[in-house]
Order: C-alpha cells, then structure tokens, then sequence
C-alpha cells in the first residue's frame, strides 16, 4: 500500500509565496512519475506540476510557469512544490498524486493510482 500526503496549504495575500509538500510512504517504487494537480470550485482538476522520480523530466502548466518549482528530497521521499508569485487564481485544492512505474508524465488524472487528501490555498487580492 502506498501513502501519500500533502502539506503546507494555507491562506495568503496575492504576491506572497507557500511550500507544499508531499510525502510518499509504504510501498516503494524505482521509477514513478509524481504530479501536482488544483482543483477549483465548480472546475475540473487539471495538472500544475509534474516530475519523474529521476527528475529527469519536469513539466509545468503555462498558467504556472516561472512561479512554481518543483524540488526534491529523495531521503524523504517528498516533492516541494514552491510557489511564489501568488495569485487569486491560484486558489484552489492542490492534490499530490503518484503515477507507479511510470516514466512519462501524463496529465490526465486518471492515470494517477494514489492520491493525497489535498490541501487548500487560499490566495486573497
């Protein structure tokens, strides 16, 4: 069984910055590809962030791009996804998910087998 777990949401003034995190546990995988996915009320859930374990390939939405990175502790087993610049639009649950055995980043949700609980950030004008 797998555990991931996302943390670091909150509330933040439009320009301000937030840490996520999120940290997988139990069973262990060579190669999986973890993303970063926001869902906003009444939208869908689209992909913002995504790396390969190796982190030989990252992607990023255009909508976050040169805002948001991505970085890793591999002795954790977490993906940080910093995010500066913040904007009302931001706003939105953040889902942390783990693609198994993968090595290709997907964005379609449900290619994803483990799923965080989700934190929420809140990005006030």
């Amino acid at each position: 069984q797998v555990q991931v777990a996302e943390a670091g949401g909150g509330s933040v003034q439009a320009g301000d910055s937030l840490r996520l995190s999120c940290a997988a546990s139990g069973r262990t995988f060579s190669e999986y590809v973890l993303s970063w996915f926001r869902q906003a009320p009444g939208k869908d859930r689209t992909i913002v962030a995504a790396t390969t374990w190796s982190g030989s390939s990252t992607y990023y939405s255009d909508s976050v791009k040169g805002r948001f990175t991505l970085s890793r502790d591999t002795a954790k087993n977490t993906v940080y996804l910093q995010m500066d610049s913040l904007k009302p639009e931001d706003t939105a649950v953040y889902y942390c998910a783990l693609n198994p055995g993968s090595r290709r980043i997907d964005g379609r949700a449900h290619v994803y087998s483990f799923w965080g609980r989700g934190t929420q950030v809140t990005v006030s004008s």
